[in-house]
């Protein structure tokens, strides 16, 4: 079935669009991002349950954003006025006339950026999804959940817990300007399994979740991969931290991500080139990894929890090659800071919400694939290992190092698993040095899209990542 497009904000569509135009009588540019998006999100562990109906991505309010005189100003708001528009537009007004009057006051140059590009266009998406949060049986989720953490621990005397978490969100966003209508709903969701083991005074955790652009129907995948994770959790009581050094690896299809996610993430997102926070300003044109580096950002690459129609700014979406056969080609860019650097916008400007400034944000970010067979590239390892379980990354995009930590690393020696595992692993590195050693890629990709993605330490959205198995060169302690 289709995703159905918000009733209450086909209601108040008339009042937003007589308000864009009562104010663009005296600005030069004038939109409203208007969302109302409802969801779910559980949390079960043998210690507690926690249920809800709110989650990073539901809210419901409005944003309007005018320029004049090259100077921005927005104006967030969660519900009509009594007056409609025209008292909606003399509140605006005013409050953005008292913001300019603070900015003259301080003696502060502002910073003159040209209009936001506004072309015509009209567009109505409704994805498909087979359920809908705010439709599905949330007893039976909850009962779902709990078997499963119930299952695992009974299976798994070594376990101290299993927590099965799930977040789903059926979106809606209306996106109103002088030239444009554009409105889009579609369902995103995501779910884990994450086991707690302990032996002798060891613990160690691991997970592995689902995610799609589709409805909580996707949580039935979590019943097979629990054992797995179970597995994991035990054998990893067993791994010893690898000896640093560097070594042959292979980057599972997640690990691959974190890197596509954190070697060209933040530090290709081009708000970060109007301030020079990033060397990736100076590289446009350089080589940056092997011929077999080819990288895509944008919300068309696949059909996972980004997978939107048009971003917080009304620019449609987007498939942006970054990297083409090692070759850094450009980076991703939100409105504001394409009008000011002289390009195009790409479909990343994106908000955590409402009432939060757009930013150039990653949606998925993905290597291509290559022609290696995994077998042959585990063959080709004389001592290294193949990497597997995201914990966590950094990146420092002025200087373009690198740092990953890493679930499970499985020991290779002569070609053949050893059945040794390393734990904790962290891979460091510089992003050109690990990118240029990459000489094999398999002929398949997995996607990830489980978690959110802050913006230095806030202005959380999800993201997703993920590519082929990779084998590089890298040093791990």
């Amino acid at each position: 079935m289709k995703a159905p497009f918000s009733p209450y904000l086909q209601e108040i569509k008339p009042v937003l669009k007589e308000l864009t135009g009562i104010l663009g009588a005296r600005y030069e540019y004038v939109s409203v991002l208007a969302s109302d998006s409802v969801g779910l999100s559980l949390h079960i562990s043998q210690h507690n349950k926690s249920v809800s109906n709110q989650n990073l991505s539901t809210e419901r309010g409005n944003v309007v954003r005018v320029m004049k005189d090259g100077q921005y100003s927005e104006y967030a708001f969660d519900r009509l006025p009594a007056g409609g528009a025209a008292e909606l537009a003399r509140t605006i007004q005013q409050e953005l006339d008292a913001q300019l009057a603070i900015l003259a006051a301080s003696g502060s140059e502002p910073y003159v950026t040209a209009a936001q590009a506004d072309e015509p266009l009209t567009l109505f998406v409704e994805k498909e999804t087979a359920e809908l949060p705010e439709k599905v049986d949330l007893a039976g989720l909850v009962a779902s959940f709990t078997a499963i953490s119930d299952c695992v621990m009974k299976e798994t005397p070594e376990a101290i817990d299993c927590i099965v978490s799930g977040e789903s969100t059926h979106v809606c966003k209306l996106f109103l300007s002088k030239n444009r209508d554009l409105a889009q709903s579609y369902v995103h969701t995501e779910g884990s399994v994450a086991v707690i083991a302990s032996r002798d005074g060891e613990t160690r955790y691991t997970n592995k979740g689902v995610s799609g652009c589709c409805g909580p129907e996707i949580y039935a995948g979590l019943t097979e991969l629990a054992p797995q994770v179970a597995a994991r959790a035990v054998a990893l009581l067993d791994a010893q931290p690898p000896e640093p050094g560097e070594y042959d690896i292979i980057c599972g299809p997640d690990i691959a991500g974190l890197i596509a996610h954190e070697a060209f993430g933040h530090g290709v997102e081009m708000d970060m080139f109007v301030k020079n926070r990033t060397i990736a300003k100076e590289k446009i044109g350089t080589r940056v990894g092997s011929d077999l580096v080819t990288m895509h950002e944008g919300a068309l690459c696949t059909d996972d929890v980004t997978a939107f129609a048009f971003d917080d700014e009304g620019t449609l979406a987007g498939d942006v090659t970054e990297i083409d056969r090692g070759i850094l080609k450009t980076g991703i860019c939100d409105a504001l800071a394409a009008a000011r650097l002289g390009t195009q916008a790409t479909g990343n400007g994106r908000r955590e919400n409402f009432a939060h400034k757009a930013y150039t944000r990653m949606t998925s970010t993905v290597f291509d694939s290559g022609e290696d067979d995994l077998e042959a590239m585990i063959r080709s390892i004389k001592h290294g290992y193949l990497l597997e379980g995201v914990e966590g990354g950094m990146e420092d995009p002025k200087h373009w190092g690198i740092q990953c930590a890493i679930n499970c690393g499985r020991e290779i020696v002569n070609g053949e698993f050893t059945g040794k595992l390393a734990a904790p692993t962290v891979r460091t590195g510089y992003v050109p040095e690990l990118l240029g050693s990459i000489s094999m890629a398999s002929g398949d990709r997995g996607i990830e899209g489980n978690g959110a993605c802050g913006k230095g330490y806030k202005e959380w959205v999800r993201v997703a990542d993920g590519g082929p198995y990779l084998k590089a060169r890298a040093r791990l302690g």
